[in-house]
């Protein structure tokens, strides 16, 4: 007998499976079509947003294809609201390829403006949808405790990870030195210290010149897969390794995955808030990410030396 396919919410695995052919089609662009924006493909961006979708809607359908009844239909509703936001988004940002302009913090003419005033609502709107199916997964969320603590701090964490995009819809202190003699064509930026467009690290492009917001948006945001399947991982490797075995423990270095990456993602928005590159960390940064992986390395040796210390108890 074959596994049960897993039950999942319709739209949001259709969302997922489009914006994979969204994908598809952006990475062929960024082949075919021979046009540039800030030193790239102009089809990166929409390949980088649908791959990111594909995994942010595919996430959320498995989660919320487990719920039953009336959470079931509350968090399905929700769902609906972020397919609608993602198709939005997603047409949005294609178009102002096609039209060859930037779509994000655009302002120098009204029909940018306007579209970039879209993209702000259906962001907006995705942060609040993502909340509320959080609220609901919190409290209803079926499963052995490790994943349902995996779900919840990840969901926390990629809240967090979603509110530093609010960061880069800020005007820049460049931006607003020259409010007062233009009209502004750019408001808000994802680098700090220095333009947008200059030297980047492959594929992804964060700034290696200065600081990138959009370095701890993408950590946090994806700690909802990552949290999962640290648990996942975790009931795996109990087969092998009796330590694991108890819930407890495998809730523990849970916790210890979730504390590390939501320092991971509070350091690099601190880092980037200083205009340091992420390629560039000066001592405090160093320092910040030393005391955390020490923290995170005496967690995990805690929370496996208690369940030593108890196996050899019992034994005795």
């Amino acid at each position: 007998m074959g596994m049960k396919a897993p039950e999942l919410h319709r739209p949001l695995a259709v969302t997922a499976v489009a914006m994979a052919g969204l994908a598809a089609v952006a990475a062929a662009g960024m082949v075919l079509d021979d046009r540039h924006l800030l030193g790239l493909p102009i089809w990166t961006k929409p390949f980088k947003f649908a791959t990111s979708l594909v995994i942010y809607t595919g996430t959320l359908a498995y989660l919320v294809g487990q719920l039953k009844g009336r959470p079931a239909r509350h968090a399905g509703w929700l769902g609906n609201v972020i397919v609608a936001a993602s198709f939005i988004e997603m047409a949005v940002i294609v178009g102002q390829v096609v039209r060859g302009r930037r779509s994000h913090f655009n302002v120098e003419t009204p029909l940018d403006s306007a579209l970039w005033g879209v993209m702000a609502v259906t962001i907006l709107m995705l942060w609040i949808a993502t909340a509320l199916i959080g609220v609901v997964l919190l409290r209803h969320h079926r499963g052995d405790r490790p994943t349902v603590l995996a779900v919840r701090y990840g969901l926390l964490v990629a809240l967090a990870g979603m509110a530093v995009g609010f960061l880069m819809t800020q005007p820049t202190a460049e931006q607003r030195a020259g409010f007062a003699t233009a009209p502004p064509t750019l408001v808000g930026s994802h680098s700090v210290g220095v333009a947008e467009g200059g030297p980047g690290l492959p594929l992804v492009s964060w700034s290696t010149e200065g600081g990138d917001l959009r370095i701890a948006h993408f950590i946090g945001l994806h700690a909802l897969q990552a949290l999962p399947l640290l648990a996942f991982g975790l009931a795996r490797a109990a087969r092998r390794w009796p330590a694991l075995r108890p819930e407890n423990v495998r809730s523990r270095l849970v916790g210890v995955g979730a504390a590390g990456i939501t320092g991971v993602t509070a350091i690099t928005t601190w880092q980037a808030l200083r205009g340091q590159s992420i390629v560039q960390p000066d001592r405090l940064t160093w320092a910040s990410a030393g005391l955390l992986a020490a923290g995170l390395a005496m967690g995990a040796a805690v929370a496996l030396r208690r369940t030593t210390a108890r196996a050899l108890a019992a034994a005795r």
